[in-house]
């Protein structure tokens, strides 16, 4: 790969996802409220359902949040309780499972998008498009488990988490850390970007209402009161004709 392609896709791509990721969110919720939702298919046909999508849910939440805390935690704060090869294990282990059990679920997303006439009839492209990027996506997290092996020492690992606590810091040699990487590594990175890209113009924004959700462990409560508190008895029964 080319080096003014390597510095577009890993050094400013980046930087265009994440701007597209929160202001496109913003504006859409600004300007178009009633499209923010999930867009269940559930009434059509549950079928299997619940067991697709707790298993694609289960698996990608688990991997967003241990990239989110593996990439962006710099060594220092870990190296005293975990060394990088054995943080190596842990993800190699901990993400493998994840990502199978994520793989499932978005097969058989897919397959039921797919495969049912009324289903794939009120489906966007943007639902077909997201379902095979996350496809893609966890079959290339899978294959980095046996490159990942190579270096059991974490050097791999360590040189990505670099990368991308350099791209949130907004420092300079953010590009030249995957200098080494291999192009399963460098397209699992591009695809993730993507996803954020995405993210405003799909049902994907519904995940910003779930962490809204937490909102509510906050709030105060609710006082509720009857309409008719303090008003005379007998005030809404019908009067008497003379």
């Amino acid at each position: 790969m080319t080096a003014w392609l390597d510095h577009f896709l890993f050094g400013l791509y980046p930087y265009i996802c994440l701007a597209v990721f929160f202001l496109g969110s913003w504006i859409r919720f600004d300007r178009d409220q009633y499209t923010w939702k999930s867009d269940s298919s559930q009434l059509l046909r549950s079928g299997n359902l619940r067991w697709a999508n707790n298993l694609f849910h289960i698996g990608v939440l688990f991997l967003f949040f241990g990239h989110f805390v593996g990439l962006l935690t710099p060594h220092f704060i870990y190296e005293p309780f975990i060394s990088a090869g054995h943080k190596q294990w842990l993800a190699m282990v901990s993400g493998g499972v994840a990502g199978v059990l994520g793989f499932i679920g978005v097969s058989m997303l897919l397959y039921r998008r797919l495969s049912d006439a009324r289903i794939r009839a009120t489906s966007k492209t943007s639902d077909i498009v997201l379902l095979w990027i996350f496809w893609f996506q966890l079959a290339l997290g899978l294959a980095t488990i046996p490159l990942s092996a190579q270096h059991l020492d974490g050097s791999m690992m360590m040189l990505l988490a670099e990368w991308g606590q350099r791209i949130v810091t907004f420092r300079s040699g953010a590009v030249e850390m995957l200098a080494s990487a291999g192009w399963v590594f460098k397209t699992h990175l591009f695809l993730g970007m993507t996803v954020f890209l995405i993210f405003p113009f799909t049902r994907l924004v519904h995940i910003w209402s779930g962490f809204g959700t937490l909102a509510y462990v906050l709030r105060p409560y609710q006082l509720v009161r009857a309409r008719r508190l303090n008003l005379p008895q007998g005030h809404n029964r019908p009067s008497r004709g003379i």
